[in-house]
């Protein structure tokens, strides 16, 4: 994963070469009308590809931050799952920062990408056809996991993920892209919530939850 720090996000540079080329054509031939479009085209990806340098979050260890800017749209005790206890569903918009984050220092286990539709999730196969990728974040120290789905809603742009199988990851290092998506958070047993439905989470900056010593099933805390 190279350091991605400048002001607009590497995936968005062919997107925005590509609008400022325009815009320099309708302004030589003074196409007035279409020139006022390029402007406003340049500017919305200017916009949804936005780089901003988040905080440094000093939360105690074993931490668990957004990998994601949205909010909070559903969480759900999974009852016949071995792995996982909780489902924290996040959705984004073209409104929010599109970069991710990973949630823990921890290493990727497994990549799993899926090229597909970007239909709106309100349609009922969407689930099914929807570009999307799995990430399974581990501490190999602790054996700690978390399970990230990625997936995409009706998104100028597919989902870019620059990191590989085996990487070790910092806690709040950028990994890739997703414009207008949901995410999927699977926490394990032994973690204990600290969001609630309807908050709005910021990537690296808003605090997901703990993984704990107790490797029984714990309660979501009430927001």
């Amino acid at each position: 994963m190279k350091s991605n720090l400048l002001p607009i996000a590497k995936e968005g540079w062919s997107y925005l070469a590509a609008s400022l080329f325009f815009l320099v054509v309708f302004t030589i031939f003074d196409f007035s009308f279409l020139q006022f479009l390029a402007f406003l085209v340049t500017l919305f990806f200017i916009f949804i590809f936005r780089n901003p340098e988040r905080e440094s979050m000093l939360y105690q260890e074993n931490s668990v931050v957004s990998p994601v800017d949205g909010v909070v749209r559903s969480i759900e005790e999974l009852e016949d799952e071995n792995s996982y206890a909780y489902k924290v569903e996040v959705e984004g918009s073209y409104l929010n920062v599109a970069l991710l984050r990973a949630p823990f220092t921890s290493s990727l286990k497994q990549k799993e990408l899926r090229r597909g539709a970007r239909i709106s999730p309100l349609a009922a196969l969407s689930k099914d056809i929807n570009e999307n990728v799995k990430l399974v974040f581990m501490d190999t120290k602790s054996s700690n996991k978390i399970k990230v789905v990625h997936r995409l809603k009706q998104s100028i742009k597919g989902i870019d993920v620059d990191i590989i199988e085996g990487q070790n990851l910092m806690q709040g290092s950028r990994y890739g892209v997703v414009v207008n998506g949901i995410t999927e958070l699977y926490l394990p047993h032994n973690f204990r919530l600290n969001i609630g439905i309807g908050n709005e989470l910021r990537a690296s900056e808003s605090l997901v939850g703990y993984f704990t010593n107790d490797t029984k099933k714990s309660s979501p805390t009430k927001k």
